[in-house]
């Protein structure tokens, strides 16, 4: 496998987030990945990858970004305020469309990296990831004697 590919984790046996998947996707977004999904940069040079993920409103703290099994997983859990905590001083809503949401981005890492030194950093709702390649080992000259 040559480059890093994304992979769906969701399990198919849930029909309602398969429906709203089906409906987000067609109807809302008109083929379009969802704002829900962090939209990625992908690319490569010869020493790394490097993945840029945007997440307008997240902080540092909200982002998990973990490898198992060769596989790069980006996730968040954001959550809002609840409106019981303080009930005497909550708003009066007339509309809410700003309310709890997570993603999960995951990718396949490709032969050849070193998981280990993956870094990455976090500035102004950008994501980037580096992830470095092993170098190729270069063929070793032996010198051969012939008496």
């Amino acid at each position: 496998m040559k480059y890093i590919v994304t992979r769906n984790p969701q399990p198919t046996t849930n029909v309602v987030r398969n429906f709203d998947s089906l409906f987000n996707g067609l109807w809302n977004n008109w083929g379009m990945p969802s704002a829900k999904t962090p939209s990625v940069d992908i690319w490569e040079d010869e020493k790394a990858y490097m993945v840029e993920a945007e997440l307008p409103g997240f902080s540092e703290k909200e982002v998990n970004v973990h490898v198992d099994n060769h596989v790069l997983k980006i996730s968040s859990l954001k959550e809002t305020e609840n409106e019981e905590k303080d009930e005497i001083a909550s708003p009066n809503y007339l509309i809410r469309e700003r309310c709890s949401t997570s993603f999960e981005r995951s990718f396949a890492l490709p032969e050849g990296v070193d998981e280990d030194t993956i870094g990455g950093e976090f500035k102004n709702g950008i994501l980037t990831l580096t992830i470095p390649k092993v170098p190729a080992k270069q063929p070793k000259k032996i010198d051969v004697k012939i008496n």
